[in-house]
């Protein structure tokens, strides 16, 4: 059973909201350490877009500039993404990602655990 598994990623216009949200498996034990968001478009390398430490403490890459929210509903074992004024660089792969290695104080370089992606489209 894959244990992180995204949904919500469609084509959306420009300055529309969309809504990620990534369903953990219940056993996973990684689902109380560090949880993010990372996207990868085409030709270029997957970044870092969210990050939540089982504190609910987050941390953002600079590009998201306040308009992306990262939460984590302990209880349905979800992590989501809310995404509000998307851009047509926004355009990539979102994966759910988990760090087997930090549950605070999360670091983008700490993730070691992907879910499959969910495809999110912001045309010009």
């Amino acid at each position: 059973q894959v244990p992180l598994v995204e949904s919500g990623g469609e084509s959306v216009q420009v300055g529309g909201s969309l809504r990620l949200s990534c369903a953990v498996a219940s056993e996973y034990v990684y689902f109380t350490y560090c949880m993010g968001w990372f996207r990868q478009a085409p030709g270029k390398e997957r970044e870092g877009v969210a990050a939540i430490d089982r504190r609910g403490s987050t941390i953002y890459g600079d590009f998201v500039k306040g308009r992306f929210t990262i939460s984590k509903d302990n209880a349905k074992n979800t992590l989501d993404l809310q995404m509000d004024s998307l851009k047509p660089e926004d355009t990539a792969t979102y994966f759910c990602a988990a760090s087997k290695i930090r549950f605070w104080n999360c670091k983008f370089d700490s993730f070691n655990d992907w879910g499959q992606g969910t495809q999110v489209t912001v045309p010009e």
